[in-house]
């Protein structure tokens, strides 16, 4: 099986909120780490791990991103990572991907289905064997315990349930551990 770690130099992981109904606040994590794991070169037998340290989130506001690593949003402090673990994964006629798995947030685990578009793999200029990938979905961010709200005097709310996500990542394939020994013992034969 081969295992395929995250770029992190090349890859961002985003949300979308609609704030006052009106527009959108856009956030990053900036500290994260995924793995996946594939027999087959189309990745539809893909085994994804994905966490993010939810201390690293950036919405380009300091007093905003304060208020979300608050308990009235991810609780930073007792909750310092938010983890994804893949169930399923199916390619449909269109060649797009519905990726399935478990989204833990606050110590709560709900599934989700997120959609996948595979760009393809290709080598770079060091030999590595990369894959890129796009993918998005939708959760409602009370489903996950992130419960703070507010409504405008027009009635609407400040920071809506729905949040988007979106992650455009970058893959490395590792170097095969049991294929390294065995050509470093035929080197030392030689």
């Amino acid at each position: 099986m081969a295992t395929y770690k995250i770029d992190v130099d090349h890859s961002d992981i985003m949300f979308k909120v609609k704030h006052l109904m009106i527009s959108t606040a856009t956030g990053y994590f900036k500290k994260f780490d995924a793995t996946v794991e594939a027999n087959n070169d189309d990745f539809t037998d893909a085994k994804v791990y994905f966490e993010a340290d939810v201390d690293s989130v950036d919405t380009k506001n300091a007093q905003r991103d304060t208020h979300l690593k608050s308990d009235d949003f991810f609780n930073a402090e007792q909750f310092p990572k938010l983890t994804f673990k893949s169930t399923s994964i199916e390619k449909d006629g269109s060649g797009e991907y519905k990726l399935k798995g478990d989204l833990t947030i606050r110590d709560i685990t709900k599934p989700v289905t997120l959609d996948v578009d595979f760009n393809g793999t290709t080598k770079d200029p060091w030999g590595f064997e990369r894959a890129g990938f796009e993918v998005t979905g939708k959760i409602n961010r009370k489903d996950f315990g992130l419960k703070w709200s507010a409504v405008t005097e027009a009635g609407g709310l400040v920071v809506d349930d729905v949040v988007k996500l979106s992650m455009n990542v970058e893959f490395v394939k590792q170097a095969d551990a049991t294929a390294d020994a065995a050509q470093n013992t035929e080197a030392a034969k030689a």
